[in-house]
């Protein structure tokens, strides 16, 4: 979102900034590096919580804040628990909703969960849909929405890694960057490990993690796995990688510096969505450790490989990629180019303010 709160900004549009924390510490290193100042921050995280206690928290906390401010227009983004509840918030307070990045589908809603079933939620309640591809609009007009309400825009995570690279080009560092550069061989090919699916909790993680050790074994590489907090993920990834002289299993990154690594990468081995979008903009592969995906367009252009959890697809597909130049042919990105939030302020300039 942070792409279009700049955009906003710019164009002296008032807006407000809302934040539930979910990842605290994450967080603040981004706002800061973009610059950006919650208006209300619901610090709504507490340990080991359900996801209907966390969606009561939000839905309660958004309440208070919806009866105190009277909003023309909801932005929410993406597939999380936050977006879908806040969705709901504003429906219930008769507020107008947009939806950014909208349109993405599985189909199963239990892959990946919860995101599956919340981003159909998110569709089902919104006025107005961000979808970042054509393939995401044709999902939803397969749902009956509203083709005028649809627009493609291409996503905004592209948008932020234009802005981040930038920064990066003109001299941006921090302590996280050069921690990396006395720990790790870049003289080395990079393979960047990231992981945190709960449909991949325990016996998923145990296979990525065999196919891991197997390329560490296989290459001459240097693997940098930033490990999840989660203890599902921690407690499996350090019982079988640790103490491999050529695997850093460090602490999750900032937003900036794992941007920063990534550019430095030859492969990436991930089980997120984002990532799937923003490594063709550097023309990185990505071996997708999951058995569904919404970012069909990837799979579709030859930047992602959906490998599961299956630990030889993943060593065989590792080897392949390592072994041919493939890894550096230059990519074009189906998710967009960057402009994004300008397609998306223009909108709600040009359209949204004249039909009310």
């Amino acid at each position: 979102m942070a792409p279009i709160c700049l955009e906003l900004t710019k164009r002296y549009i008032a807006f407000k900034l809302c934040v539930t924390a979910q990842h605290r510490q994450m967080l603040d290193q981004v706002l800061e590096f973009f610059q950006l100042v919650p208006d209300y921050d619901l610090n709504v995280m507490q340990p080991n919580q359900s996801l209907n206690m966390l969606s009561s928290r939000i839905l309660s906390e958004m309440d208070t804040i919806l009866e105190k401010e009277p909003f023309d227009l909801v932005l929410v983004h993406g597939d999380t628990t936050t977006s879908t509840l806040v969705a709901l918030a504003a429906f219930h307070r008769n507020c107008k909703v947009a939806h950014i990045e909208a349109g993405l589908r599985t189909y199963n809603k239990k892959s990946p969960f919860p995101e599956e079933l919340n981003r159909q939620l998110t569709g089902r309640i919104s006025d107005f849909h961000f979808a970042p591809t054509q393939k995401a609009k044709s999902n939803l007009l397969k749902e009956n929405v509203n083709k005028g309400s649809i627009i493609v825009t291409g996503n905004t995570v592209i948008d932020a890694l234009h802005i981040t690279i930038n920064k990066i080009e003109k001299g941006y560092t921090n302590t996280f960057i050069e921690n990396l550069c006395g720990i790790i061989n870049f003289n080395r090919k990079i393979i960047l490990i990231t992981g945190h699916r709960r449909e991949s909790f325990g016996s998923g993680f145990e296979n990525v993690c065999e196919a891991i050790l197997e390329i560490s074994k296989k290459h001459d590489v240097e693997i940098v796995y930033p490990v999840h907090l989660n203890p599902n993920v921690q407690n499996v990834v350090y019982e079988k990688l640790s103490n491999i002289k050529n695997i850093h299993l460090i602490a999750p990154l900032d937003y900036p510096s794992f941007v920063w690594l990534m550019r430095k990468a030859v492969l990436v081995i991930s089980d997120s969505g984002g990532i799937q979008e923003e490594a063709p903009s550097l023309s990185i592969p990505v071996l997708v450790t999951r058995e569904t995906t919404e970012r069909e367009e990837g799979i579709a252009s030859g930047c992602s490989i959906l490998v599961g959890t299956n630990t030889n697809k993943i060593i065989h597909e590792a080897n392949r990629l390592l072994a041919t130049d493939k890894a550096n042919n230059k990519m074009t990105n189906p998710y967009g180019n960057g402009l994004a939030a300008i397609k998306i302020v223009d909108f709600i300039q040009n359209n949204i303010w004249v039909n009310d």
